[in-house]
């Protein structure tokens, strides 16, 4: 195998993405936030000032940064501050909390990088301000200041199944054509600039989610091309769908042409590089494109080798080479663009099947831990009868 190094520049992908497209999908967003200020006390009396208001994010299906920036155009948000205490009321009202409603999948973090919290599911709260203690004894009667800085929150999609590919490998085909997303599909490089959502309902009414994220190249892991911004959403799916197409991978007329194999490999190591806990998500690979000349030529030699991609790193360039093959479960050949139904089950069921393993994996994890804690329970207290 021949690897040539490729590398491709920040500034020449942003030349070449439009404007308008690099701000349709907002995935991290910094906000200033002040918690309300305490209520002054009133010494005469012993009275005691109100607490000044905190701010939360809480998790809202549907909702994006996009409209927390809507509601919050400023993106200065400052709670109201507690009541003074005074003769005809010795103990001062709160102030009102915020609450921001956030995406489900964000990450918050202070201005300091202090992680705040996650919010995975609806309804889910973490506390971005507190509001300071009202007027008392133990302060001198002054209300204290709320807590106040920027924070971020950091989105990372949750999706069941994430496609995971070099620019140009089909995923957008693949995606409109297995569930009801309607991406962009061009016969050029980075069509996909944002990530994208759709979803397979089965007929028994299982829906699975799955996310095209945009092509991953060369050095992703240190931030080249779309970088970072593509590989913390593959971080919270369940399932890694690794496409490639049947014919390798070319960037353009400047760079080596990378086959079949070698894209798979590179994958591999891109994935590695960024965060080794990738490798441990469940994987499986779809070969597509198999229309092109040779293509189920190429299937059929490269089925075997990914079987056991560790067996093949002798032969890679030790900077190339990673240290831990994926552990594919499933490996399909299709041709996402000519829709065949048999080929387009095969792969929606494929992901099913590794999906609910998983999920039964899981399970049965959690009633061996809890057997043994009943167990332990058992021999330290006895039977007891109710």
């Amino acid at each position: 195998m021949v690897f040539q190094t490729c590398v491709l520049c920040c500034s020449s992908l942003a030349k070449n993405t439009p404007k308008r497209s690099r701000r349709q999908f907002l995935d991290t967003l910094r906000i200033y936030v002040k918690g309300g200020s305490g209520g002054m006390g009133m010494p005469k009396y012993g009275g005691v000032g109100g607490n000044g208001g905190n701010i939360f994010a809480v998790g809202k299906e549907g909702v994006t940064l996009k409209d927390v920036v809507a509601k919050n155009v400023t993106k200065r948000i400052t709670a109201m501050s507690g009541e003074n205490a005074h003769s005809k009321c010795i103990v001062g009202s709160r102030g009102a909390d915020i609450i921001i409603n956030a995406p489900l999948g964000i990450t918050i973090f202070s201005e300091s990088g202090k992680k705040l919290g996650e919010i995975d599911k609806e309804g889910e709260k973490v506390l971005i301000a507190r509001g300071g203690i009202g007027g008392c004894k133990d302060n001198g009667f002054c209300g204290l200041k709320g807590d106040s800085g920027s924070v971020t929150f950091d989105l990372k999609l949750i999706a069941d199944v994430g496609l995971v590919g070099f620019p140009n490998a089909g995923k957008s085909t693949l995606l409109s054509a297995i569930s009801n997303a309607t991406p962009r599909i061009a016969p050029y490089p980075f069509t996909t600039l944002h990530p994208q959502l759709g979803s397979i309902l089965y007929p028994d009414q299982r829906t699975i989610t799955v996310a095209d994220l945009p092509g991953l190249i060369e050095g992703a892991h240190v931030n080249v091309g779309l970088g970072h911004r593509f590989l913390k959403h593959i971080e919270r799916t369940s399932l890694l769908a690794l496409v490639v197409d049947v014919g390798g991978f070319r960037l353009n007329r400047k760079y080596k042409s990378r086959s079949c194999l070698e894209t798979i490999i590179l994958l591999n190591k891109e994935l590695e590089l960024y965060r080794e806990e990738l490798l441990s998500i469940p994987s499986m690979l779809i070969i597509n494109k198999l229309d092109k000349e040779r293509g189920p030529e190429i299937f059929k030699e490269v089925e075997p080798i990914v079987q056991d991609l560790q067996v093949v790193f002798e032969e890679v360039p030790e900077k190339f080479r990673p240290y831990q093959a994926l552990n594919f479960k499933k490996i399909i050949g299709i041709s996402a663009r000519n829709k065949s139904n048999e080929e387009l089950d095969n792969v929606k069921y494929a992901m099913r099947e590794i999906l609910d393993a998983d999920i039964e994996a899981e399970t049965a994890k959690k009633e061996i831990e809890l057997i043994k804690k009943m167990d332990v329970k058992l021999k330290e207290y006895g039977p007891n009868m109710i």
